[in-house]
């Protein structure tokens, strides 16, 4: 579990002199930063149950690269149980996990999810399942989520630099694929391939979100409240383009690195800006990425999710339901946004899609053995994808195809 070890890690950053912090009236972003390598491109081992077709099988090699994964899974006041179950069906031995409920959560619901964390036999035994104990406050519509992401990004950098893709949910997101359905369809992509939905044409946003000033009461106060607005406008920047996509992303590790370290200063520039942004988790990370030449043209313009609007849309997306199952599995997407809590969906999505037949259990993959069923980690190096491994890698495929040809990139 993450509980401290912050003060002394500050220090050696400064002695490094990797970053300094930044301080302004209006925010307080303290960013970690760490060194490691970044993956290669890599095949994996052969699937064992018959799902794919035999020419996928050939392509395969029998060896332990498999790509690796680093989720932060975040809620706030209620979310405990919604949390557990989505860590539950995310989870694998391969993986790194951050999980995080907010300072408006109850103490007693953070007491819980660290006391399940430590007793839990398989959390303990492979030690890649860290939950922030110092709990942030964040509001959603205010910068202070993007400092948790940033909070969790590096953590993950510090503690276990072993992973290709960061990938941000929260408690109300729902995977519709297997982890090995996952590890099969990156396992012959690009590492550096960033998925974030985005677009520059940001229309009414212009007004309403990029010239308005507004202050985040979470960056300086212990209770959530809404944020602060300021009479005076400001003209849209000059210095570099505006971007608005989705807040639900897929980054590969060098640019997480980037947006942590941050050695051309255009994270940090950023940062201050979108300070007084409303919703900037929608902005931050697609402006990034889009102004920055070096990763400019790993972006694939979609977040792996699959979220229903109303026409027009609203502030937040449709709940899912049963009646969204067959939609949801057409898409070929890897996660599903949002959920209520325990919705007979969860338990369809379980069934059919998952083969978790246990609430509290594992998602079953080739790594599982014992009894009962994924007690044991046999083979990290096995994988047994389903049929929605062919639903993503079609999705996937189409997705990088498009960005490799310039549609949709940045523009």
């Amino acid at each position: 579990m993450l509980l401290s070890h912050d003060h002394k890690w500050y220090v050696i950053m400064e002695k490094k002199c990797v970053f300094s912090f930044v301080i302004t009236s209006l925010v307080c972003v303290v960013l970690f930063a760490t060194s490691c390598n970044i993956g290669l491109m890599s095949s994996l081992r052969p699937p064992t149950n018959g799902t794919l077709s035999p020419s996928a099988k050939n392509d395969l090699e029998a060896n332990d690269q498999l790509p690796r994964f680093a989720y932060l899974v975040s809620g706030s006041k209620g979310d405990l149980e919604s949390l557990w179950r989505t860590l539950r069906a995310l989870y694998h031995p391969r993986n790194q996990y951050i999980v995080h409920l907010d300072l408006e959560s109850p103490v007693d619901e953070r007491s819980e999810l660290a006391s399940r964390i430590k007793n839990d036999p398989m959390y303990s035994k492979i030690g890649n399942v860290y939950m922030i104990a110092k709990a942030n406050l964040v509001t959603y519509t205010g910068p202070t989520m993007v400092a948790n992401t940033l909070h969790a990004c590096a953590i993950l950098l510090k503690r276990n630099p072993d992973w290709d893709w960061f990938i941000n949910l929260s408690a109300s997101d729902y995977p519709l694929v297997t982890q090995d359905d996952l590890l099969y369809t990156f396992s012959t992509l690009d590492r550096n391939l960033n998925f974030i939905e985005h677009t520059s044409n940001l229309g009414w946003k212009d007004k309403k979100r990029a010239m308005p000033l507004m202050i985040d009461p979470g960056l300086y106060m212990l209770n959530k409240s809404d944020v602060l607005w300021v009479s005076t406008k400001r003209s849209l920047p000059a210095a570099f383009k505006l971007f608005t996509g989705s807040a639900w992303m897929v980054l590969s590790h060098s640019f997480v690195e980037y947006i942590i370290w941050g050695w051309d200063n255009l994270p940090r520039t950023l940062l201050m800006y979108y300070t007084n942004f409303v919703s900037s988790p929608e902005g931050y990370f697609h402006t990034a990425i889009c102004n920055a030449p070096e990763f400019s043209k790993t972006v694939v313009n979609h977040d792996l999710h699959y979220i229903s609007w109303d026409m027009p849309p609203k502030q937040h997306p449709r709940v899912l339901s049963i009646r969204d199952m067959g939609k949801m599995v057409a898409s070929g997407s890897a996660f599903g946004r949002k959920f209520r809590r325990n919705d007979s969906v969860l338990d369809t999505i379980d069934k059919e899609l998952l083969r978790r037949m246990n609430e509290d259990g594992f998602t079953p993959g080739g790594w599982c053995g014992g009894k009962p069923e994924c007690s044991v980690v046999e083979d990290l190096a096995r994988i047994r994808p389903s049929a929605g491994a062919e639903r993503l890698k079609g999705t996937v495929d189409k997705l990088v195809t498009e960005a490799k040809s310039g549609k949709n990139q940045c523009v």
